[in-house]
């Protein structure tokens, strides 16, 4: 007898034990949006585990979401160039805003852009945005680049690096000019623009020394010391600075692209309410302060400017936001983006 009643003690215990498993929300992101500094913050709030896993490109993140894995993560972090596919396909569900009350904080520029609206329904919120700078290495450039096409001088043979995503074919259609007069073209080219970028971007190729796909990656092969130039992020530039690299960051005179990162639910995520109060989270003031602080990115939440220095401000262009964003090409929906990425491939397989 007392070894039944013995058995189903343990066997409840058990039972309450497996119904209190503590809850994991599962990310796919870019680098930098689940740093412990500010993640840890939420998951002892909300008595949960922040599991992330990270993206090298857009193209990785539908590839992932389009191959069935959207069932494995409930919050992404698109940027701007396939919100709106992935909101038109609904691979993310449809947020009530209501639920999240630090919305109308942010930035009213940021959340008017159609990218993540269809048919009414918002499908993510903005969070963080920013350029994709030319990062240079101070002791082989004394002088900022002041131009993309530096990246073609023969002497930087072997010595410079580009990223694996379309960003690196805009780049090349900037410097062929197609962003005059109107910056949007860049995602709308026709094929003997792409073609033209193609042998652009072949005659780059002697120059690439190695072509990144993690923002890590970058970082490694510049400490290094194999590249001494190429299109990055500022969370590069962080990294760099915190290491005490010789690392200039510019923005060349034919500007740059950009980026505006969405946060948003998939459809498939069974912890919809942890995600709501992620989301609400994430896009808090002092929240975004810590996420700047962690990637050099611009927060969408212009409140989080009353956390920082002046100088931190002055460095993110803060105070001039307006005139800043003028010299960003803002990432917008590609709709031929197969053939964009048939041209890359290309380029990336040719010896």
């Amino acid at each position: 007898m007392k070894t039944r009643l013995a058995v189903a003690i343990v066997f409840a215990a058990l039972t309450l034990s497996c119904g209190k498993k503590t809850p994991t929300l599962n990310l796919l992101v870019w680098e930098g949006y689940a740093d412990p500094s500010f993640v840890k913050t939420f998951e002892d709030q909300n008595s949960c585990k922040v599991s992330a896993s990270y993206m090298g490109s857009s193209d990785e993140l539908v590839a992932k979401l389009r191959g069935g894995s959207a069932g494995n993560y409930d919050v992404i972090s698109p940027s701007s160039d396939v919100a709106t596919m992935i909101s038109e396909a609904e691979l993310a569900a449809p947020l009530d805003i209501s639920k999240l009350p630090s919305y109308d904080q942010l930035s009213p520029k940021l959340r008017s852009m159609p990218l993540v609206r269809v048919n009414g329904k918002v499908y993510g919120v903005p969070f963080m945005w920013g350029p994709n700078p030319l990062i240079y290495d101070t002791t082989a450039f004394p002088k900022a680049p002041d131009s993309w096409a530096a990246l073609w001088d023969p002497k930087l043979k072997d010595r410079i690096s580009v990223w694996d995503d379309l960003s690196t074919v805009y780049m090349a259609a900037q410097v062929l000019g197609y962003d005059k007069p109107d910056p949007s073209h860049l995602y709308n080219l026709s094929d003997q623009e792409l073609e033209a970028v193609k042998n652009k971007l072949l005659a780059l190729k002697p120059n690439i020394r190695k072509i990144w796909s993690t923002g890590g990656e970058l970082t490694n092969l510049f400490e290094n010391h194999e590249v001494v130039a190429a299109m990055g992020w500022p969370l590069m530039t962080n990294q760099l600075r915190a290491s005490k690299f010789p690392v200039g960051e510019t923005i060349p005179k034919e500007n740059t692209t950009g980026w505006i990162d969405h946060l948003m639910i998939t459809a498939g995520s069974d912890n919809k309410n942890l995600a709501y109060k992620f989301l609400e989270f994430m896009i808090e003031a002092q929240t975004q302060k810590k996420v700047t602080d962690v990637t050099g990115y611009a927060p969408a939440n212009p409140q989080a400017s009353q956390f920082m220095s002046a100088a931190q401000q002055k460095s993110l262009h803060l105070d001039n936001v307006d005139e800043y964003q003028k010299r960003i090409y803002f990432w917008q929906n590609v709709p031929r983006r197969a053939k964009y990425n048939e041209i890359w491939n290309e380029v990336k397989a040719a010896q």
